[in-house]
């Protein structure tokens, strides 16, 4: 298993290079790779559907008990089966799309590395592995949108398809991390077998809020969906595997995933529930608004995660069928019609609908499955979608609650769906032939055919014969999801009932609104002037706000100005430290000034004097010398506490600074009076601040002994290990002599940047 994902990362590698020796058949030579995983995968078929749940664990990071884990049950596998089965189809298809690109080659990389990331976020069984996958398939893919990355909007939409998922990915993090400490592990499979423990955990709502902040990010739930459409600026290929198999459904097989730890809860239905079925519609609506081909589809994605979301939510086992087989039917239909879209544009270089018409005579075979794959889309018997769309009416219809919102808007979006279908099915194909930007002559190469009419005539077969999906996959999926055995079936026909009535009505109205469509969307034209003010609006003001807060703090705080940089950082430093004692109410020992002797006063008025006469006089050398008596005296206190050796090394530092300060500064001119009063009376206020909070830190770290004195250990272990009697000595070079060494270097560079810079100076003055 582990070979198997490294294997996409190793081959994207080696990409550019086998694209540059096998030239335009390098989208079948690089194809093998994703054949072979899906074959990989399919053994593990029968044990999988079985109910035998496979978990494969190699060390990682042992220290901290994380491993490299993957877990291959009915959801792993489905959607492992569609990354590599779909990828095979994409990879193909893209060395015809963009053959000639310059490039390509590129493009091979990353889409391999994506789909390694995409095949490690589904297998993973530990949650760490999972969520540095779960990021890289946002990089790649960012990566991936802005392919065209000398395209204004394709950079544009990339940042913003970037922003919002690492954004929730943060949230993720947070609320993973949250999972393991209620669960107890950061294993997948024994989180899921602890589900009882994290419902009722004190965390379950703050994690389950940051986990759902994530997924919804990631699969484009209102009201994060407006980042998907955007996300067309990227090329077909890209947007077929990340609309069919990858990216966008990533959110939905973590909610999946995690059901039988987070699901069951009413918070759990209802927000998941709602928001799905929202985002169900909303999308659908927008994509009947729209007459952009590759929109229209991307809306309809929208609305088939929302769908699966509100499936999630409901959990019923009808509704964990329903799902599975949603989740299958629409990666069909949806990879097939954006490879669609691809030929259109390819062939004919058609991009919206109303500029299509009459292309069936043209593009027959390409036509011919396109509408098969619409016909899925519009859940018509008998095709896959006409089943999956059955059981999610009729697991609407006995939702545990919000019964009557969830009909309304599930009936709606069946007609909405239906006149979206016929838009993408009839719109292109029928009707008086439209002039086109190309003049299409031949139907597209077979590398770019063979994903449409695979992938539609599945849809077809799966829907004639239900039972070849249900009984290998779609059930062991829903138990996965489940946490449990599953019951239901899936069935092409099952009687005269509300779902049939439902379908056949919606049928009806859908047709009407395609009929009328171009009424109905001047109609609706006040949609565009609301979406003005909608969440995308909101991103984009963000995005302003970080501009100015950007721009703001380079003026402000990264300025070139060392002086600033040191009040940042003192300041910083001075107000977390206060901050955190208030917080966790940190107690301050009492200095015991009683107890000091005459000499002891005469060292601290000493370091005084001189602290003050280096801040107050006006010469440099004055300053640099009182630098050094400062020095000298904390010498003299380690003399005075028997720290002879240490006071020794004090005093051959100081000479050396002082020497060393003084040769620099020798040649330089007088003080400039650079600074006013005000600006003085600050930077005394940030010194005693920041020297007072320094002072009752030290205060407090007098009563507090966490551990016991390593003192101890020195005087034990000073003559058998270190083979001294001076304590010190042995500390400093042996106990700690790599601090030592490193000290010694710092002083060495010191003096030869010191001795290059005066030397360098004196040969330039010569010339």
């Amino acid at each position: 298993m582990l070979y198997a994902i490294l294997s996409t990362f190793l081959v994207a590698a080696i990409a550019p290079a086998v694209h540059r020796v096998t030239g335009r058949a390098s989208g079948w030579v690089l194809g093998l790779l994703p054949a072979a995983l899906f074959l990989y995968f399919l053994s593990f078929l029968p044990a999988v559907s079985a109910g035998e749940s496979i978990v494969l664990s190699w060390p990682w990071l042992p220290g901290l008990d994380i491993h490299l884990s993957f877990l291959v049950d009915g959801l792993s596998l489905l959607f492992a089966l569609l990354i590599s089965g779909i990828g095979f189809f994409i990879v193909t298809y893209a060395g015809r799309y963009l053959e000639g690109h310059r490039d390509l080659g590129r493009f091979y990389v990353i889409i391999l590395a994506f789909m390694g990331s995409m095949l490690g976020l589904v297998l993973a069984d530990n949650l760490i592995a999972m969520f540095v996958f779960w990021e890289l398939t946002s990089i790649t893919s960012y990566l991936l949108i802005g392919y065209n990355h000398e395209n204004a909007d394709a950079r544009k939409y990339a940042l913003q398809g970037l922003i919002v998922t690492v954004g929730g990915g943060l949230a993720l993090l947070a609320g993973i991390i949250m999972l393991a400490m209620a669960g107890g592990s950061y294993e997948l499979s024994e989180i899921l077998a602890n589900g009882d423990v994290v419902r009722e955990h004190a965390l379950y709502l703050p994690l389950l809020i940051l986990i759902l902040i994530g997924a919804f990010t990631k699969s484009a739930q209102v009201p994060f969906h407006f980042w998907l459409p955007r996300a067309m600026a990227a090329p077909t290929p890209v947007s077929a595997y990340l609309h069919s198999a990858t990216m966008v459904k990533a959110g939905v097989y973590l909610m999946a995933r995690l059901n039988p730890s987070l699901g069951g809860t009413d918070i759990w239905f209802t927000t998941l529930a709602l928001f799905g079925a929202i985002t169900m519609f909303t999308g659908v609506f927008l994509a009947f608004r729209s007459t952009g081909v590759k929109q229209v589809l991307a809306y309809s994605t929208v609305m088939a995660l929302g769908t699966l979301t509100m499936l999630i939510g409901i959990g019923t086992e009808t509704a964990l069928m329903a799902a599975m087989a949603f989740l299958l039917a629409h990666s069909l239909y949806k990879g097939a019609l954006f490879m669609v879209a691809g030929i259109l544009d390819h062939e004919a270089g058609a991009k919206d609908f109303l500029q299509t018409g009459g292309l069936r005579t043209a593009l027959p075979i390409t036509a011919a499955f396109a509408i098969l794959a619409a016909l899925s889309l519009g859940g018509v018997i008998p095709l896959f979608g006409f089943v999956a769309k059955e059981l999610m009416l009729e697991s609407v219809l006995e939702a545990p609650g919000l019964v009557g919102i969830l009909t309304l808007l599930a009936v709606l979006t069946a007609i909405l769906g239906v006149a979206v279908a016929a838009i993408v099915g009839i719109r292109p194909w029928f009707g008086a032939r439209v002039e086109t930007p190309k003049t299409p002559h031949h139907e597209a190469p077979p590398a770019m055919l063979a994903g449409p009419v695979v992938l539609a005539s599945l849809g077809l077969i799966f829907g004639l014969g239900p039972g070849l999906a249900d009984d290998g996959l779609v059930n062991a999926a829903a138990a996965s999801v489940q946490g449990a055995p599953v019951d239901g079936y899936l069935a092409l026909w099952h009687g005269i009932n509300w779902p049939l009535a439902i379908s056949a009505f919606s049928l009806v109205a859908g047709g009407l609104l395609y009929w009328r469509w171009e009424q109905a969307r001047r109609a609706l034209a006040w949609v565009d002037r609301a979406a003005e003010y909608g969440p995308e609006k909101g991103y984009f003001k963000m995005m302003d706000g970080l501009v100015w807060i950007s721009e703001w703090q380079t003026r402000v705080l990264q300025n070139g100005y060392l002086r600033y940089y040191v009040i940042v950082i003192v300041a910083m430093t001075a107000g977390l430290v206060g901050v955190t004692a208030q917080l966790f109410n940190v107690s301050v020992g009492t200095a015991h000034f009683e107890r000091l002797q005459i000499h002891e006063m005469a060292i601290i008025a000493i370091l005084v004097a001189s602290m003050l006469f280096a801040v107050l006089t006006r010469s440099r050398l004055g300053a640099v010398a009182a630098l050094g008596s400062l020095g000298f005296t904390v010498a003299l206190v380690y003399v005075l506490y028997s720290a002879a050796d240490v006071g020794i090394t004090q005093v051959l530092v100081e000479t050396l600074t002082v020497i060393l300060l003084v040769l620099v500064l020798f040649r330089l001119p007088g003080f400039l009076n650079l600074s006013s009063t005000a600006l003085r009376l600050r930077d005394a206020g940030i010194a005693l601040v920041t020297g007072g909070m320094i002072t009752l830190l030290m205060l407090s770290t007098m009563d507090a002994r966490l551990f016991d004195s390593i003192s101890q250990y020195f005087i034990e272990e000073s003559e058998p290990s270190g083979y001294g009697r001076n304590i010190v000595n042995v500390v400093l070079v042996d106990f700690r002599a790599l601090d030592t060494l490193g000290e010694i270097f710092v002083l060495a560079l010191a003096a030869i940047g010191v001795y290059a810079m005066i030397r360098f100076r004196a040969e330039d003055h010569r010339r």
